[in-house]
């Protein structure tokens, strides 16, 4: 198991998020960063995102190409990778990421925004 601390800046909490690494990758997806990092993706972080941003229900393979294939990365404050891409006019889908290792990774959250300047504040670490 695996604790890593993941910032809110919305909320300004500081949430602890444990891993299992020992749980069944079965019902998991890897996807490669930019970096060439393995990202988890589990079943378990998809149902977590839908329940906490119900309105990200029909964007699962987004979520996948934005990790894949994102138009900017930007740097969160705890370590994390924000990765964004446009989903229609004005409309992003925001993924975040932490890579633990040149061999391991996961996805935090994703959910959708319209507030691109906000993203923009931060450092750029990747861009197309």
């Amino acid at each position: 198991m695996v604790c890593t601390n993941i910032f809110h800046s919305e909320t300004n909490r500081l949430t602890f998020l444990y891993i299992d690494h020992s749980a069944d990758r079965n019902n998991m997806q890897i996807i490669i960063s930019k970096t060439g990092v393995p990202i988890r993706f589990p079943e378990e972080r998809w149902f977590h995102i839908t329940e906490e941003h119900s309105e990200m229900a029909g964007y699962y393979f987004e979520v996948l190409e934005t990790v894949e294939e994102p138009e900017a990365i930007y740097e969160g404050k705890m370590g994390e990778f924000i990765a964004v891409r446009v989903i229609e006019e004005g409309k992003y889908i925001v993924v975040v990421y932490k890579e633990l290792s040149k061999e391991d990774g996961f996805v935090i959250t994703a959910f959708l925004t319209r507030q691109r300047k906000q993203l923009e504040k931060r450092r750029n670490i990747w861009k197309r």
